[in-house]
């Protein structure tokens, strides 16, 4: 018969099973952001009634140990053991569950039930002793729990004091923690480690602000109706306003020559004007490709200043990488297999049937996959030389997904600060693909999800379900999406999805003219009317602002509270709360002491009065160990400046027309 030692064994002998965060089971490491709240998991148990001890232990990229936290079982007997980590330091680091026998503990539960009960008395208090002495002999014990054990000792080995007194003094809460900080372990059990990539802050928390430079700054001749474009040297002009709004990134959508054999016109159309500008997605022209700056916008050294201006100013330049071209593209000529020759011999146009871009080649990687993955690369570290270190990824899901995890991973190797966001509104295994395979940022459907229901479900989807490898950035629109919400919901609307996206992802963004509040579509379309992807839009920020016609202060109050408070920097510490009324949402966020309840009313066209329903003890998970949870505390509303007493059950009047939400600070309790 084989020993049991003959063979390798899945188990410990301590069970340690379903550790979390694990994605595709460690092939893909899970995501972190520098100071962020890992919540960790696992189901850990033993054979018997002794009790066992669960730690979580971080190691950095060099494999060394940075942090060790203490699991617990919330609920008892689920054996389900959870806590969080918490790194600082950016790398390829990992993690371990810890499991082990807790002698003191199953000796003070065995020992509390049989010494009131007169069983084994003075056996329980023997046991005690040698336990506590062997704790106080460790090496590392520091002097002052050493000297509360010391004190315990004494006692547990006075023969003159009461069984119950003796058994007492060994079971304070000092002498708890005292064993807890160091404690006596034995049967240790260790999983397998587990993967974690620790990124830089703006992978998981920054606000976007997109633009186009060729309308800031662009001017129509009022004779001719001749237009002459923006350039990044007036495109610089609007960096301070944008940067003063609060926002960490600038996104700029192609900037590269673009193709003028089927060049679209306004609102899509296929018969553009001589002065038309296309479509910036339609790249690629006699002026050059992916690797060239269009004309009009200026050269290499202008697009240097942009970034050094912008970079001043505390923003980063986000590049569009849209990896598609247009049909007088130079890679049409020089790599005809890069795009799809049907049977006529013509290249297929990029489709989305029954829609056709006719303006448009989709790349085709079947048929040279290492000499064009090459070539994106070398664009990529083009751009990457020019300053830019964020690139928003244009339909990521039309192109293989093992290119993408060559292409990312080879990137950050070299350059672990690139960030990639995938603007992939396709279906959900898709964009977990790409979001396990490397992508730091997504699109999301948040931009469609609009009633209660729809937004509870989707923001605990987002926490539970894919929170461990996908990064939702929260867009309230883009140049390609104005929701019919917005469409019909007045400036109550465009506050509403404000609060909503900058206070329940820690990535969110805007697309230029949100602030105007644009909301006219192109009949028949969920898209703008006049879309600046066709033509000139410049906008006279500053005089709607003078005017009391802007949302700037309010994005700007927005992003100071981003800003002020770490709780709205941590994306899986989202709680849910309830209201009576369906239109109310009620959330909160919680990073150390750092609380704040958001309140909205989803409803922009009507008051909406209800009592909030808060569930203490997610809002004060701490309660625990300092008593019950607070019943009465004060509240100050960030937007408003009002505070009150708040309790368990509270009412709320929320008017659109004036304020549609509170962003509140739990500043006291009792």
């Amino acid at each position: 018969m084989p020993s049991p030692d003959s063979r390798r064994l899945h188990y410990d002998r301590i069970v340690i099973t379903d550790v979390q965060p694990v994605v595709e089971g460690g092939a893909f490491p899970a995501k972190a952001t520098v100071n962020e709240d890992i919540p960790v998991a696992a189901t850990v148990f033993r054979e018997g009634h002794d009790l066992i001890g669960v730690n979580a232990v971080l190691f950095d990229e060099a494999g060394d140990e940075v942090d060790r936290i203490r699991l617990v079982e919330p609920i008892a007997g689920t054996d389900r053991f959870v806590g969080t980590i918490r790194p600082t330091q950016v790398g390829r680091c990992s993690f371990v569950i810890e499991a082990w026998a807790d002698l003191y503990a199953t000796w003070e539960h065995a020992a509390s039930l049989k010494v009131p009960a007169g069983v084994d008395v003075d056996l329980m208090l023997a046991e005690g002793l040698q336990l506590l002495s062997a704790a106080e002999q460790q090496r590392d014990r520091p002097v002052e729990h050493r000297a509360v054990l010391t004190d315990a000792i004494t006692a547990l080995g006075s023969a003159e004091l009461p069984a119950a007194e003796r058994l007492a003094a060994a079971t304070t809460a000092q002498v708890g923690s005292a064993i807890a900080a160091h404690p006596l372990r034995e049967l240790v059990s260790v999983s397998e480690r587990m993967p974690l990539n620790v990124e830089r802050e703006l992978a998981g928390r920054a606000a976007w602000y997109e633009f186009f430079p060729r309308s800031e700054g662009a001017q129509q001749d009022e004779e001719t109706g001749r237009w002459i474009s923006g350039t990044f040297r007036t495109a610089a002009e609007r960096l301070p306003a944008v940067a003063d709004m609060g926002f960490d990134v600038i996104y700029l959508p192609p900037i590269h020559p673009i193709g003028e054999v089927n060049r679209k016109g306004p609102n899509n159309t296929l018969s553009p004007g001589p002065e038309d500008p296309g479509s910036p997605w339609a790249i690629g022209s006699r002026h050059g490709g992916h690797d060239a700056i269009h004309p009009d916008l200026g050269d290499f050294a202008d697009f240097d200043d942009f970034v050094a201006r912008a970079n001043q100013l505390g923003l980063e330049v986000a590049l569009d990488l849209a990896l598609q071209a247009a049909p007088d593209h130079p890679w049409v000529k020089s790599h005809p297999e890069w795009f799809t020759t049907q049977l006529d011999g013509t290249i297929a146009y990029a489709e989305n049937p029954p829609k056709k871009y006719q303006d448009i080649y989709p790349l085709n990687f079947d048929n040279d996959f290492v000499g064009l993955s090459r070539e994106v690369l070398r664009i990529v570290e083009l751009w990457i030389d020019h300053g830019v270190k964020i690139f928003r990824v244009d339909n990521p899901h039309t192109k293989p997904v093992r290119f993408w995890e060559w292409l990312i991973g080879t990137v950050n190797e070299r350059h672990p600060d690139v960030i990639f966001l995938a603007e992939a509104f396709t279906r959900p295994p898709m964009m977990h693909a790409l979001a396990k395979l490397g992508f730091q940022q997504s699109y999301t459907y948040f931009t469609w999800r609009n009633t209660r229901e729809e937004l509870e479900e989707y923001l605990t989807e987002l926490r539970d379900d894919s929170g461990a490898f996908l990064r939702p950035n929260f867009f309230v629109n883009t140049p390609d999406i104005l929701t019919e919400y917005l469409q019909f919901s007045g400036p109550a609307g465009f506050k509403i999805r404000a609060v909503l996206a900058a206070t329940s992802s820690p990535l969110w963004g805007v697309y230029a003219g949100y602030e105007l509040y644009e909301h006219v579509p192109r009949p028949g379309a969920e898209e703008y009317i006049d879309n600046e992807k066709y033509e000139y839009r410049p906008r006279d920020f500053d005089a709607a602002e003078a005017e009391g016609r802007s949302l700037a202060p309010y994005l700007r109050r927005l992003n100071a509270i981003r800003k002020e408070h770490p709780a709205l920097g941590d994306l899986r510490n989202i709680r849910l709360h309830s209201a009576d009324d369906e239109s109310i949402l009620v959330y909160s966020k919680r990073k150390d002491d750092d609380a704040l309840i958001v309140v909205i009313n989803l409803d922009p066209h009507a008051t909406r009065e209800t009592t909030v329903h808060l569930d203490l003890e997610e809002l004060f998970p701490d309660a625990g160990s300092e008593g019950s949870a607070p019943t009465e505390f004060e509240v100050h509303d960030l937007l408003s400046e009002q505070t009150w007493s708040w309790s368990e059950h509270n009412y709320v009047r929320l008017d659109p027309r004036s304020e549609p939400a509170h962003i509140l600070q739990v500043r006291s309790r009792p």
